[in-house]
């Protein structure tokens, strides 16, 4: 059963499409928490007009449970915000936002072990309601430079230099006849049009060649930190694990290339990741089981690209309930992205896609995030094997009914539930988590 789309190449909404993905679809290089305190202190960095001899840290919870067991790029294996925020002074390009580390020389690790040794770097648990919350203060003779994100890696709220106010702020959205004042949080970047059956009308009437130069590099960059992860001795080697006890075979490689670039990511690895939602290890794992298949199957390029555009504005809209962090794991609604796409390769029928992504969702509705880490890389292949038994069902007629769980009659009734249950549902579930991991390691002190 297909649906007949409703969108025409090129009108409004078959550009806002486009944009989402190109918004979304961007290279970054490590662990993108500690990649955002990285960024906002190499803005700060500049608002104090140089390398600071003091620095602050303020995070929220949920930020330092993502960076407290990663280890940042270009560090010689350091982890923690302190290490993040002394990576983003010594080597941050903001201009490249997560991808700042890009330029970073061969002893930027040196350098960063000889800064942390000299300048005194405050951290502080960051009193906020928001999820998603970090402020740096650069201090450099009398000068000060401050920045803040709100909701999201790169959504500057506040610049100060000097406790002034700087304008523009860059990247809160400008929505007409809204003022953003300094220091409020940005309005968000309203998404509620999208839905399945309209991102199944986008991919219907999709130019490739429009996604062309987005999409093509997901696949490149990804592929690329997948096969280092396989060769070399990242993290907990789940890739390997993998690899080296399943059956050679395309749901094998499904799995295993996620989890293998995941263990290169987690564990420093200096090549860039095109992330999804945020996230590096969601943009793994929406591409590459998708890629895997296309590769199987001997899929056209073309139709590679509708079937990863299909995937990514899934994971997307999946996520955009939950919100940027979260208790809910986000290998689990990138892997429902990459069922959808995998769905879309084999059948090329809305049906299939629909029950596919529904049915991954019934399979693995609540998997805890318990910060990033090497086991990140065994959740997404968990998450991707959950998503192809999800796939299988529906290929032979089986499907979770609604009133089984969480699942309810129509696909974005479903979503809703999964949302409720990611941004409400767990809202404790994150607190009792991140007080858990902090009660096993010396903490931050609380906020003044």
């Amino acid at each position: 059963m297909n649906r007949a789309p409703t969108m025409q190449r090129g009108d409004d909404a078959y550009r806002a499409f486009t944009a989402v993905l190109r918004a979304e679809l961007v290279p970054a290089m490590g662990c993108t928490e500690p990649i955002a305190v990285a960024y906002a202190a190499a803005l700060a960095r500049d608002l104090a007009g140089g390398r600071p001899d003091r620095l602050r840290v303020e995070a929220s919870g949920s930020i330092i449970k993502n960076v407290k067991s990663v280890v940042v790029p270009h560090t010689g294996g350091l982890k923690g915000l302190e290490a993040a925020a002394a990576a983003g002074i010594l080597a941050g390009d903001p201009a490249r936002e997560l991808d700042l580390l890009a330029g970073a020389g061969p002893g930027t690790g040196a350098a960063v072990r000889d800064y942390l040794a000299a300048v005194p770097v405050e951290v502080a648990a960051l009193d906020t309601p928001e999820v998603f919350d970090l402020q740096v203060t650069a201090f450099r003779g009398g000068a000060t430079g401050r920045v803040r994100l709100t909701g999201g890696h790169t959504r500057v709220v506040l610049r100060e230099r000097d406790g002034r106010p700087v304008a523009p702020v860059p990247s809160v959205p400008v929505v007409p006849g809204v003022p953003v004042a300094p220091g409020a949080p940005p309005p968000s970047s309203d998404r509620s049009w999208l839905s399945v059956p309209t991102i199944w009308d986008y991919v219907a009437v999709l130019d490739p060649d429009d996604v062309r130069g987005i999409l093509d590099r997901q696949v490149r960059c990804n592929l690329a930190i997948a096969e280092e992860g396989l060769r070399g001795d990242w993290g907990a080697c789940i890739g390997k694990v993998i690899l080296a006890n399943g059956r050679d075979g395309v749901r094998t490689r499904a799995k295993a290339w996620p989890a293998a670039g995941s263990d290169a990511r987690m564990g420093g690895c200096e090549m860039p990741v095109v992330i999804n939602s945020g996230s590096g290890n969601q943009g793994l794992t929406v591409s590459l089981p998708v890629i895997a298949y296309a590769r199987e199957l001997g899929t056209a390029p073309d139709d590679l690209l509708r079937a990863l555009a299909l995937a990514n504005l899934v994971a997307i809209h999946l996520k955009d309930g939950i919100g940027c962090l979260s208790a809910f794991c986000g290998a689990t609604t990138a892997a429902a992205g990459a069922g959808a796409g995998i769905a879309y390769l084999l059948a090329h029928d809305y049906r299939t896609v629909v029950h596919a992504i529904v049915n991954t969702l019934a399979i693995l509705p609540g998997m805890a995030c318990d910060g990033a880490k090497p086991s990140c890389a065994a959740k997404i292949a968990e998450a991707v094997d959950a998503a192809l038994l999800g796939v299988d069902m529906i290929r032979a007629g089986k499907q979770f009914h609604g009133g089984d769980g969480l699942v309810t009659k129509g696909v974005e009734a479903t979503i809703r539930n999964i949302a409720r249950l990611g941004h409400d549902g767990m809202r404790e579930t994150n607190g009792e988590i991140i007080r858990m991991m902090l009660a096993a390691s010396p903490s931050p002190p609380a906020a003044p």
